[in-house]
């Protein structure tokens, strides 16, 4: 079975959502993971006339977050659990001296800190300490179940709770580039790494703060952001393959 997004380079003979497919979109900014799912389902079901038809995502995305996320119908969901335990990869920018109760724009900032003692040399010293083996404490604004629900609805209310720290893997860190207050890092890490908690604790290692103000997943295992394509892209490319099978869409 080939990958829909192959498509651009060779054309499958067929589809079949039903017994299964993987599609590969960048997600837009402020789309939650479920939104691009809902309206891809939604969009396959319009077309094929159909009632009902299972679509799951392979890695949540934080709607801040933009980039790769593998999509599969049908029986190929089951495929979901092998997909998501692939290393990822990330494009994150930081601000550094400052940080917000969810680390990242999604509330305001609650905390300035110095930056003066902050050099390109002091950040990658400093980098290396979050390569390998780390511990790392989820945000408080994630999906993350306390109590049988969400962190982020204790968050949100101003309830204090206390998440425990899970082991996780970060393969690479690399600067990319380094202009005060802002500086852009490439990350390659395990499933189950919240980005925005490691702009935290970077921030505080750096003896600062620092949130995450942009991100950008660019790879889940095999699947890169050159492969990804939009959901208007991919609602086109489908359209002409069904009109040039003459299967009747509406």
């Amino acid at each position: 079975m080939l990958p829909v997004y192959l498509m651009r380079y060779k054309e499958p003979k067929e589809f079949d959502f039903i017994r299964g497919e993987i599609l590969v979109l960048n997600k837009p900014l402020d789309w939650t993971s479920f939104d691009l799912v809902q309206k891809v389902r939604n969009m396959l079901c319009r077309m094929m006339r159909i009632k009902k038809l299972k679509v799951g995502h392979a890695g949540t995305l934080d709607p801040k977050a933009t980039g790769v996320m593998v999509l599969c119908s049908g029986k190929s969901t089951k495929k979901i659990d092998e997909i998501q335990a692939d290393e990822k990869e990330y494009i994150a920018r930081l601000k550094v001296g400052a940080t917000t109760p969810s680390f990242d724009l999604e509330t305001e900032e609650d905390g300035q800190f110095r930056t003066s003692h902050i050099t390109r040399e002091l950040i990658e010293k400093v980098l290396p300490l979050f390569v390998g083996s780390i511990e790392q404490i989820p945000p408080v604004y994630s999906a993350v179940k306390v109590d049988g629900k969400r962190a982020y609805q204790f968050a949100r209310k101003g309830k204090e709770i206390e998440l425990k720290s899970k082991m996780l893997v970060i393969k690479e860190i690399e600067l990319l580039r380094f202009e005060m207050p802002e500086i852009e890092l490439r990350i390659v890490c395990s499933k189950g790494t919240y980005i925005r908690a490691l702009a935290r604790d970077i921030g505080k290692a750096l003896d600062s703060g620092a949130y995450l103000i942009g991100l950008k997943r660019t790879r889940v295992g095999e699947y890169s952001i050159d492969q990804s394509l939009e959901l208007a892209e991919l609602a086109d490319m489908l359209s002409a393959y069904f009109r040039k099978n003459n299967i009747t869409t509406i």
